[in-house]
């Protein structure tokens, strides 16, 4: 399992939360619940409402949408983060497609953290904006 300073330096690698300060992210790496998962299991279903953000620290989940396979996910990748914000149901299954290591942020832990430190909320907001903006020039 990784440690609260290697997920804190995950984290600066990602979108949403790259403008954090080390210190904030040390704060999301501590609350961040981190599981080991088997093959084969779904992580989220589509239609279903979401409500966390995962990050892959080791290995492999594919992402199917409408029963289609659309992506690969590796160590890295994260994905549901507009579940923070808005509980609307996720638009694709994650399934592992190998034992994984994943770190998952609920909603509730998300608002803990805001409140706790509000100066992040905007470093957050600008983190998110990107990611939406990077997923507009994606291509379907």
């Amino acid at each position: 399992m990784p440690k609260v300073d290697a997920i804190a330096e995950h984290l600066a690698a990602l979108p949403l939360f790259s403008q954090l300060s080390l210190k904030e992210r040390r704060h999301v790496a501590r609350a961040l619940g981190v599981h080991e998962v088997a093959e084969g299991v779904m992580l989220v279903r589509q239609g279903e409402a979401g409500d966390s953000v995962y990050v892959l620290f080791e290995g492999t989940a594919k992402v199917v949408r409408n029963g289609r396979k659309t992506a690969e996910l590796g160590e890295g990748d994260w994905f549901g983060e507009l579940a923070l914000l808005d509980p609307a149901p996720r638009n694709a299954d994650v399934v592992t497609t190998s034992p994984v290591v994943v770190g998952l942020l609920d909603a509730k832990s998300f608002r803990r953290l805001v409140a706790e430190l509000p100066a992040m909320t905007a470093r957050l907001l600008a983190g998110l904006a990107r990611r939406v903006r990077d997923g507009d020039r994606r291509p379907d």
